[in-house]
């Protein structure tokens, strides 16, 4: 199978409206690979459960928003197959199966299980669901036999796991699965309004549906460089927030003066958030504006995800068909 024919893999949960870190940490990545690979990029809505099951109203929404949002951002459906999760029954019967033989410690030792555990004290994780998210994600990726799944570097254990369970399945029923690949990315840390990571857990985004009113009035109240407590005080652009957002939507003249006068005070913080205002509002207006049109379009939504599932179905059958078979599960009546 030649490069251009390596299949991907993504999801992403349902779990609310994106941000712009959403679309610089992997959206416009999705955008670059679906015209050198073949890629299927998938509404997680069964993983959304492991954390909102309590209120999965949410779930519903959010794939809306979450599609045109990739939509806006240039995936095109023509290129790539745009699917949702639950709606391929096959996932859950490949997860369970792969249930029966990997070993709980497996499960226990993926480094996020903890992690989140710690950082969502607010929600009650102690289900089998969010110990075997992991599980569950590797069915979703070698259902589709994909070679590559994007990821940073935190998702890495991940793919670690998926490649063991794929070794292990294959050693006891033959060789099904192609042992996937972590696709690595530089996927920026993009810093939220308190200048800490960009995360709707902590309430500091900018989302990529805001109206350029509520732009303006979340980055005029960012945090900046801590030490920089008056106007004259000269600053850090290394440690600010505001200055690492420059870096994503500022021209290079404009982060070059700011660089140079924060560290001489020859502008305030103010000065400076409005200069970023003005390369962020050029982006995300046009964005919305983009998304907009298929937020308010859900036929057409609803369409592609038909279509989606329905490609994603018979590639996903075909493996199971094989799972089956070389498991001894088929019994001729």
């Amino acid at each position: 199978m030649s490069k251009a024919k390596r299949r991907v893999l993504s999801g992403t949960r349902p779990t609310g409206k994106l941000h712009i870190g959403h679309l610089y940490g992997a959206i416009k990545n999705y955008v670059a690979l679906q015209d050198e690979y073949d890629c299927f990029y998938t509404v997680v809505d069964w993983h959304a459960l492991t954390s909102e099951y309590e209120d999965p109203r949410i779930i519903k929404e959010s794939t809306y928003e979450i599609v045109a949002d990739w939509l806006a951002a240039g995936l095109d459906p023509n290129k790539c197959t745009i699917f949702i999760q639950s709606h391929v029954k096959q996932h859950a019967e490949l997860h369970l199966l792969l249930s029966m033989i990997v070993p709980i410690p497996w499960l226990e030792r993926v480094p996020s299980y903890k992690e989140q555990q710690v950082q969502l004290v607010d929600k009650d994780l102690s289900t089998y669901g969010f110990l075997g998210y992991p599980l569950l994600q590797t069915a979703d990726i070698i259902i589709y036999k994909a070679e590559c799944v994007p990821v940073g570097e935190d998702q890495v254990p991940h793919i670690e796991l998926a490649r063991e369970i794929v070794r292990r399945f294959n050693r006891l029923y033959g060789n099904v699965f192609p042992e996937p690949q972590a696709l690595l990315t530089e996927i920026p840390i993009i810093p939220g309004t308190d200048g800490r990571k960009m995360s709707k857990s902590y309430n500091n985004t900018i989302l990529l549906s805001d109206a350029e009113n509520e732009i303006k009035d979340k980055v005029l109240k960012m945090v900046t460089d801590p030490q920089r407590t008056h106007r004259h005080i000269p600053g850090n652009p290394d440690i600010c927030p505001v200055y690492y957002l420059h870096k994503v939507f500022s021209s290079e003249q404009v982060k070059s003066t700011v660089n140079t006068e924060c560290r001489r005070a020859g502008i305030g913080c103010v000065d400076c958030k409005k200069m970023l205002l003005e390369g962020m509002l050029a982006v995300l207006v046009p964005f919305r504006d983009k998304r907009t049109k298929y937020i308010t379009d859900k036929d057409y939504i609803k369409d592609i995800l038909r279509e989606g599932n329905k490609k994603a179905r018979i590639i996903a059958e075909q493996t199971m068909e094989e799972v089956r078979r070389a498991m001894s599960l088929i019994v001729e009546l």
